[in-house]
């Protein structure tokens, strides 16, 4: 009887020693693992990579004394091999849309973790539990000043496939993603609703536009070139490419209506050697300032709509987070499911004659 009271005061002193110290048994739960020396971050290399190193790693590194290792490219066939065998390289890869979707489906990814990554002022959009929206691009219309003077140029993509109002050279991706959806609100489809996508009637309404297009682009950088060059007059391209050669004096502008939106995203991979600290640094990616860094040097923002109030006022108007009301999202859903089959007609329609 005496022994267990004394057990009792004994447990009773520790709990009150912790508490009086500010801990509790919850604290030590969630206490944070201890630094590992590095972790190692997968993404596409290049200047997204120069960027990200002096938005987020650099930073990184400093608050928390943990290296950033960097390797590429990224690889969703490699992905699906590591975590299935168990062995993860990666703490946190760059991965594509509909991969990403693929890989939630999979069960390659970790979720990303609400207590640590705050997302709070993100759009729904961006919301996926799988995976961390860490900017948004858009492809949209290119187009040379030196032709289309005072607000001349198309604002529709009506108005691109109007090629008696707007005539001269175009380019266009040579991919269905973007064109599909482009020749469907041309044809009067509203841009929240071209999915699920009408094979037939994107494609026929394609057919009216094929022979005006001079050139069909295949790598970012193309459609920049072709405007650069005076090849053609209007180009599609993603933004960041137009950006790059506008901040360097082209006379090129950007179109944002009826821009195509698409996230680039992170995730974890299932079995990573350091999920909470993979979880820190998504967590670093998110911070308002930091996307502002990012965004000004490539014109890809991250989706924390807050940092917007970060950027340089010269850089704003670049970026497609100004305009979302003017935009649609690419349905990564959509294509991961239809993707196959888009792909397969678009070879089959570039064969054919315009």
């Amino acid at each position: 009887m005496e022994i267990s009271r004394l057990r009792r005061r004994h447990v009773v002193s520790l709990l009150g020693g912790a508490a009086a110290v500010g801990v509790s048994g919850r604290a030590f739960a969630q206490a944070e693992p201890p630094k590992p020396a590095q972790i190692v971050v997968n993404h596409s290399g290049g200047s997204m990579g120069s960027a990200m190193r002096k938005a987020f790693f650099n930073g990184f590194e400093k608050k928390y004394g943990i290296r950033v290792v960097e390797t590429s490219p990224v690889d969703f066939g490699k992905l699906r091999a590591m975590v299935d065998s168990g062995n993860v390289e990666w703490d946190l890869t760059e991965i594509g849309g509909q991969d990403a979707i693929r890989a939630g489906k999979a069960n390659l990814l970790d979720k990303v973790d609400p207590k640590v990554v705050d997302r709070s002022k993100y759009p729904e959009t961006a919301q996926n539990p799988y995976v961390f929206a860490s900017s948004v691009y858009t492809t949209i219309i290119g187009y040379r000043t030196d032709v289309f003077k005072n607000g001349s140029q198309p604002k529709s993509w009506a108005d691109w496939w109007d090629v008696k109002k707007f005539p001269g050279a175009r380019s266009m991706r040579n991919h269905p993603t973007d064109n599909l959806e482009f020749a469907l609100i041309a044809d009067g489809v509203p841009k929240d609703k071209v999915y699920p996508i009408d094979f037939d009637r994107a494609f026929k309404k394609l057919d009216q536009i094929k022979p005006h297009v001079t050139a069909w682009w295949s790598t970012g950088q193309q459609p920049a070139q072709l405007l650069l060059d005076k090849e053609v007059v209007l180009a599609t391209g993603w933004n960041g490419r137009f950006y790059d050669i506008i901040k360097k004096g082209a006379p090129v502008e950007i179109e944002w209506n009826e821009g195509a939106l698409k996230q680039g995203s992170f995730a974890i991979p299932r079995g990573a050697k350091n999920p909470y600290w993979a979880n820190k640094m998504l967590a670093e990616l998110a911070i308002p300032q930091q996307q502002a860094v990012y965004a000004s040097e490539l014109g890809y923002p991250g989706l924390n709509l807050e940092s917007l109030n970060f950027v340089d006022a010269k850089v704003k108007p670049y970026l497609p987070t100004a305009y979302l009301e003017k935009q649609f999202w690419i349905s990564d859903e959509w294509y991961a499911e239809h993707g196959t089959k888009a792909a397969e007609l678009w070879n089959a329609w570039m064969l054919k004659k315009a």
